[in-house]
């Protein structure tokens, strides 16, 4: 079918709504895991595996999709994942035990994994450079308010119509995203780019991933920067709900945090191109550090008012939105030659880091969020060891490049 070229807005906002479906997926289940627990048996403890195994689904998946793209085309692929998702959203709706509901959703997750995956690998295939850190971060704006008003649709959804009805929303959301794909994006891999479906495809893939070192080092950043994070969506819901007795009003505290995470999103795509990915990343990973040592070291034994809770955790998620698009255009700008298994390389690597490192410090998130507070200054230190270090040897070559020259 041929399409019409569309408006850079247009694309924007195309590429947003396939990504934000694993966002719907994950923050609209929010204020129902309680209700999940108690009709399947779930623990509030293991309430965090419906949350952490739709991640690892997604890390697992793009290894597939991120390869079957490079071959077979990008929309293809994510018409599969998008056939794999309903199916296993089906499959939750009616899970009857603790064994079920997370393995619908690790399948959730490895279908969502396709639109994931193949969005990055169709911006890469138009665009490179800070530019592309600019549409990945106004992408990322109305991605953001995917988790803004997920909760709160959710919350609704729940108390008008039970919780299954959470699943079959995420499916008909898909739907239209899927059916805008198809009508309205062309093909983004030229017949001469793709390649033949083979084992050698993958382990090729891998090998080129491999030699560069900076596309490396940033994979294993946007993995451990991330873990946190993924700790405090885990665990939210029982910081507010059962540490704070905020139950009521968590929905809308979850997406007003949100909130500040797409306007620092979108502060960056108006300041990336003046001052650079790595400048914006490294002062914002400093920012956290510093945030989050503070409120470890004052409230390490006891836990504070919930003002200043969200004023610390409203600083650091509003830091944190000038991290995500640009780490992962710093990760992904040296091989643009192998978009789609390096996304997907770069996803696997980077989801498998955030869901191990997560699911530790969310075993510690019982009776304080001080855990999580730890965590962000733990894995941000590392991270920013690491993007000195990597500045510092891509600097080096260079140099040595010039001097040879």
């Amino acid at each position: 079918m041929k399409t019409k070229k569309i408006s850079e807005l247009e694309f924007i906002s195309l590429m947003a709504a396939l990504m934000a479906l694993a966002s719907i997926s994950i923050d609209a289940l929010l204020p129902a895991l309680n209700n999940i627990a108690n009709t399947i048996g779930i623990t509030p403890n293991d309430n965090q595996l419906l949350i952490t195994m739709i991640f690892l689904g997604i890390g697992i998946g793009q290894l597939i999709s991120g390869t079957l793209s490079d071959s077979l085309g990008r929309k293809p692929v994510v018409y599969i994942g998008y056939g794999i998702f309903a199916i296993a959203s089906v499959c939750c709706v009616f899970s009857t035990s603790l064994e079920m509901m997370p393995i619908g959703r690790l399948l959730q997750g490895i279908g969502l994994s396709a639109p994931r995956s193949v969005s990055i690998a169709i911006i890469r295939d138009k665009y490179s450079g800070d530019y592309m850190a600019r549409i990945m971060s106004f992408i990322t704006v109305i991605f953001i308010l995917a988790p803004v008003v997920a909760p709160t649709f959710g919350k609704l959804m729940l108390d008008q119509f039970g919780w299954q009805s959470i699943f079959y929303s995420q499916i008909i959301f898909g739907l239209i995203a899927v059916i805008w794909l198809w009508r309205r994006q062309a093909e983004t891999l030229t017949p001469e780019n793709k390649k033949q479906v083979k084992l050698s495809l993958f382990t090729n893939g891998i090998k080129e991933f491999s030699k560069h070192r900076s596309t490396v080092v940033y994979t294993l950043i946007i993995g451990i920067i991330s873990a946190p994070f993924l700790a405090y969506i885990s665990a939210s819901q029982h910081i507010f709900e059962e540490q704070y007795n905020l139950g009521d009003v968590y929905p809308y505290i979850f997406s007003g945090l949100a909130l500040g995470i797409g306007l620092a999103t979108y502060l960056n795509g108006n300041l990336v191109v003046k001052y650079g990915m790595y400048k914006l990343s490294l002062i914002a990973i400093t920012s956290i550090l510093i945030l989050s040592g503070i409120y470890a070291s004052l409230f390490y034994a006891s836990n504070p008012s919930s003002i200043i809770l969200i004023g610390f955790l409203g600083l650091i998620l509003f830091a944190t939105g000038f991290i995500v698009g640009n780490i992962n255009a710093l990760a992904m700008e040296p091989i643009g030659h192998i978009a789609g298994i390096g996304a997907a390389l770069i996803g696997f690597i980077s989801t498998i880091i955030t869901v191990g490192l997560a699911t530790l410090i969310g075993r510690f998130v019982a009776t304080s969020a001080t855990p999580v507070f730890l965590g962000f200054a733990i894995c941000t230190a590392s991270s920013m060891v690491m993007m000195l270090m990597v500045n510092r040897s891509t600097q080096r070559s260079t140099i040595s490049l010039k001097t040879e020259y």
